[in-house]
C-alpha cells in the first residue's frame, strides 16, 4: 500500500508533474474517491507561496480544474483536485496529429468558457498552454476539456513574486508584453490561447517570434490548414500590440461562434494536403491501470487464502487437524496402507479437536473403518493387542467410562510410523465411582498409620 498523507490521503501512484510539485493519484479515505494530489517539499519560500496561491483559488466551473482540499504532513505539503485521465490536449495532438477545424473550435469554446470564469475572478492564469489543458476519457464522445494548473496564477494588483526584469511562464507561449515587463492581464492570457489554437490546427508549436514579425505590415494571410472565417478571430487574438486584441474571453467566444457557422461541416484539409473526417476522434485513458493492491472502490484488504468449499473438503479432519495430507476419499477413518491381515493403520484426532459422531455399520467396533474416512472417537475397549500402542479417546457416558482405545499396527500421530511430531498426551482421570474407594481406602490406611505411631 502506498503512503498515508495526513492520514487521509493515500498516494498510489505518480502521474505527472505540475509547475510546482509532483502529481499522483491518490484515494480520499474521506470522500471514497480517487483524487489527483500535488505534492510539493517545503523547502522552496517562493514554490510554497506558489502552492498556497493555488491551493487557495476555488472557482467552481465544469470547464476549470481548481483544487478542492489541501493538507500539510511533516515537510511535505499536498492540495487535491478531480482526477482527469484524458490526458491533455498536447496528448490529443499526439494520439492524432492535426484536429479538425470544427473540434478546434469546440475545444476553444470550452476553455474560453473556462477562462471567462476565472478572469472573473480577476486572476490572470499566465501559463496557458496545451500541457496545462486536460481532458476527461470520453473515448469517442463528445470531449470534455478543464483548464489546470494555476501554479504562477496571480490576482490582478497582488505583489509579484520575481523581479520585474524576470518572465514567468512557458516559453513559446508568452504575449509580446510579457517580454517586456508588463504587468499581467488578461490578454495575454488571451493570445495564449490563439497560439494553442494554432497548435491543434497544425500540430506543431508555432514561432511565436516569426508569427509577432509578420504583424509589421498588417495582417498576415491565414497559415496553412487554417480555414479564413477561423483565421479571421485568432488573428484577432494574435494582434503584438494588446490594444489591438480581443479584450475578453467572451468577445472572443461570440466571433468564434459566427466562424463555426462557416466552416465545412463534413471534412478539413489537413497540411499538406489529403482530408479527414471532423469526427471520430478518440480521447483515450492517459493514466492507465490502477497498479497491484487497488481497485475502483479504493484499497483492497490483505487477501486470505480461500477457504475450502464445505460441499468439497467436508469436516474437518485428523489430518488438517495435524497439518498432514488427507486422502479426499469416502467420509470414515483416515487409513494408512494395510498391514498383512488386511487391517489398515488410523489417525486418531487430537483431543481438543471436535469430530463428528461416529456412525454406525460394519468394521466401526473392531477400528476397520474404511480409507479415508473421518477420524472420530472410539468406543473404549477392554481389549488390546500384543504392539498396539494405548492412545486416549474420549468416549460417551456409557457403563464402564472411557478408557483407552488400541490403535492397530502401533501407528498414532507422533509415532515413528505415522511420520508426525510427539506430542504429550494427556489421560482423562479415573470415573468417580472408582475415585471414590481409592480414596476412602487410602484414608484408612493413614488412619491404621497414625495409629501405629502412637502406640509405638
Amino acid at each position: 500500500m502506498g503512503e498515508i498523507f495526513a492520514g487521509r490521503y493515500e498516494l498510489v501512484d505518480p502521474v505527472g508533474r505540475g509547475g510546482v510539485g509532483a502529481v499522483w493519484r491518490a484515494w480520499d479515505h474521506r470522500r471514497k474517491r480517487y483524487v489527483a494530489a500535488k505534492v510539493l517539499q517545503q523547502r522552496d519560500a517562493h514554490a510554497l507561496l506558489r502552492f498556497v496561491r493555488e491551493q487557495a483559488l476555488r472557482i467552481d466551473h465544469p470547464h476549470v480544474l481548481a483544487p478542492t482540499s489541501w493538507a500539510a504532513d511533516d515537510d511535505k505539503v499536498l492540495f487535491t483536485m478531480d482526477l482527469l485521465r484524458g490526458g491533455s490536449l498536447a496528448h490529443l495532438v499526439g494520439d492524432h496529429g492535426p484536429l479538425p477545424p470544427r473540434l478546434v473550435c469546440v475545444l476553444l469554446d470550452q476553455l474560453l468558457a473556462g477562462l471567462t470564469a476565472v478572469h472573473a475572478e480577476d486572476v490572470v492564469h499566465r501559463d496557458i498552454k496545451p500541457a496545462n489543458v486536460l481532458l476527461e476519457a470520453t473515448g469517442t464522445g463528445r470531449p470534455h476539456l478543464r483548464l489546470s494548473d494555476f501554479g504562477i496564477a496571480m490576482r490582478k494588483g497582488e505583489p509579484r513574486l520575481t523581479e520585474t526584469a524576470y518572465v514567468v511562464g512557458t516559453p513559446g507561449y508568452f504575449a509580446p508584453e510579457q517580454l517586456l515587463g508588463a504587468e499581467p492581464d488578461f490578454p495575454a492570457d488571451l493570445y495564449a490561447v490563439g497560439l494553442l489554437a494554432l497548435f491543434l490546427l497544425r500540430g506543431e508549436q508555432p514561432d511565436a517570434q516569426a508569427l509577432m514579425l509578420s504583424y509589421e505590415h498588417g495582417v498576415p494571410d491565414a497559415p496553412e490548414g487554417v480555414p479564413e472565417p477561423l483565421w479571421q478571430v485568432l488573428a484577432g487574438l494574435l494582434q503584438p500590440d494588446p490594444q489591438a486584441r480581443f479584450r475578453t474571453a467572451t468577445g472572443v467566444r461570440k466571433a468564434l461562434g459566427a466562424a463555426l457557422e462557416l466552416l465545412d461541416e463534413d471534412a478539413t484539409v489537413r497540411p499538406g494536403g489529403g482530408q479527414r473526417p471532423a469526427d471520430g476522434l478518440e480521447v483515450f485513458d492517459h493514466i492507465g491501470p490502477l497498479p497491484p493492491g487497488y481497485g475502483p472502490d479504493g484499497p483492497e484488504p490483505a487477501g486470505a487464502a480461500p477457504a475450502p468449499s464445505a460441499d468439497a473438503a467436508g469436516p474437518p479432519t485428523a489430518a488438517t487437524a495435524w497439518g498432514l495430507p488427507s486422502a479426499p476419499t469416502a467420509p470414515g477413518l483416515s487409513s494408512a496402507p494395510s498391514g498383512p491381515s488386511g487391517t489398515g493403520s488410523f489417525h486418531l484426532a487430537p483431543p481438543t479437536q471436535p469430530s463428528p459422531p461416529l456412525g454406525t455399520g460394519p468394521g466401526h467396533e473392531s477400528g476397520h473403518g474404511a480409507p479415508g474416512a473421518t477420524p472420530t472417537p472410539l468406543q473404549p475397549t477392554q481389549t488390546s493387542r500384543p504392539g498396539a500402542l494405548p492412545v486416549t479417546a474420549p468416549a460417551p457416558d456409557t457403563p464402564g467410562g472411557p478408557g483407552t482405545a488400541p490403535v492397530p499396527g502401533g501407528s498414532a500421530p507422533g509415532d515413528a510410523a505415522s511420520g508426525g511430531p510427539m506430542r504429550a498426551r494427556s489421560r482423562p482421570g479415573p470415573p468417580v465411582k472408582v475415585a471414590v474407594p481409592v480414596l476412602v481406602l487410602a484414608l484408612l490406611c493413614f488412619a491404621v498409620g497414625v495409629w501405629g505411631l502412637t502406640q509405638s
